[in-house]
Parts: structure tokens; C-alpha cells; sequence
């Protein structure tokens, strides 16, 4: 997670920071419609190898934004979801999806 002294000073720029790959955010995308396991993820975010998913994930929960359960089972299983911090990027995507959609239907 970085500082507050490491954030950049325009709120624009901290935003694109954290969440402005295009991977964060079809993962991001993706955890809005509840917990997802890694496979689950993988699948729904097409081109994305499983190492870049696997840095996202971790970066996205370094910085607050993704929660990581492990449960203690064979084979092990690990969920992920946003956390209260990540749902607040809901009416961002929200707004793009929105503006992607007006985008398609111009003439």
C-alpha cells in the first residue's frame, strides 16, 4: 500500500494509480458481482495470464481494494471479494460502464 506521501497530489492520478490497468479493472469488474474464486476470475478475464492475475490480486489487496479468504480444505480454495473500500469503486464502474454503453451506440 502506498503512503499518503507517495499518492500523487491530484485525486485523478491516485485513482488511476490504484485501479487504472486495464486488469484491475476487469477484476474489479468482475469481484462487483460478489466473491469469486482465482479460476473463476482467470476465465472471465480473457488474455490475462495467471501470473499478472496473481500480481493484481495482490496488489489490488496491498492496497485495501480486494480481501483474499484461504480455507483450510484439500484441495485448498481461495476467494476473493472487494472490500468495504473496494465497493465504493462501484458507481466509478458504474459511470463507465455507462459512458462505454453511450460510446457503442453513437452514430
Amino acid at each position: 500500500m502506498l503512503t499518503k506521501e507517495e499518492l500523487p497530489e491530484c485525486p485523478v492520478a491516485t485513482t488511476v494509480r490504484l485501479i487504472g490497468n486495464k486488469w484491475k479493472l476487469l477484476v474489479i469488474r468482475d469481484l462487483l458481482e460478489g466473491p469469486k474464486r482465482f479460476s473463476e476470475i482467470a476465465k472471465s478475464v480473457e488474455g490475462i495470464s495467471k501470473k499478472v492475475l496473481a500480481d493484481n490480486l495482490r496488489s489490488l489487496g496491498e492496497d485495501g481494494l480486494v480481501v483474499r479468504e484461504a480455507y483450510a480444505e484439500v484441495p485448498p480454495r481461495v476467494v476473493y471479494s472487494l472490500s468495504a473500500l473496494g465497493e465504493t469503486l462501484r458507481p466509478v464502474l458504474d459511470a463507465m460502464r455507462a459512458w462505454g454503453e453511450r460510446y457503442k451506440a453513437m452514430p
